[in-house]
């Protein structure tokens, strides 16, 4: 049987890291691990309009802010149950995220994938895509279900 003793969840604060979130929440309960909570801030693309996704302002950054935020993503009572930390790394998600699993040790990596095709890959590549190929665990993706029209 696999126990999960350590889970890294990147945040991002998009809809599809809050599911990954809730997933990552989910096994950590059934295990008791720790949970680790994780935003990169990808400096390269604070001069587009790619990383829309982000609250923050390249010259406003407040790292314990982002921590604050990282722990209000959380259910209420979550800390309560589970043993919670935060991560806020600057440098390329990807990376950043593999070098995070690393050096904690982690079993999974639990993380939304936005499922853009076409030119908005192209241009971003996928961050969830390039840490399936290099993490080192097994990765969890979580894709937001297609809304229904």
């Amino acid at each position: 049987m696999i126990v999960l003793k350590k889970i890294l969840c990147p945040v991002d604060h998009s809809e599809c890291s809050y599911l990954a979130l809730k997933y990552a929440i989910s096994l950590a309960l059934k295990d008791e691990a720790k949970l680790y909570l994780m935003h990169v801030i990808d400096t390269r693309l604070y001069d587009t309009e790619i990383y829309k996704f982000s609250p923050y302002k390249l010259d406003e950054i407040d790292v314990s802010k982002i921590r604050t935020n990282l722990m209000e993503s959380l259910p209420e009572g979550t800390t309560d149950v589970l043993e919670v930390e935060t991560i806020v790394v600057k440098g390329v998600p990807f990376h950043e995220i593999i070098n995070a699993a690393t050096e904690i040790g982690a079993d999974i990596i639990v993380l939304g994938t936005h499922g853009r095709t076409g030119l908005s890959h192209v241009v971003m590549g996928s961050v969830a895509e390039k840490v399936v190929r290099k993490a080192t665990c097994p990765v969890l993706t979580v894709r937001t279900p297609p809304s229904s029209s």
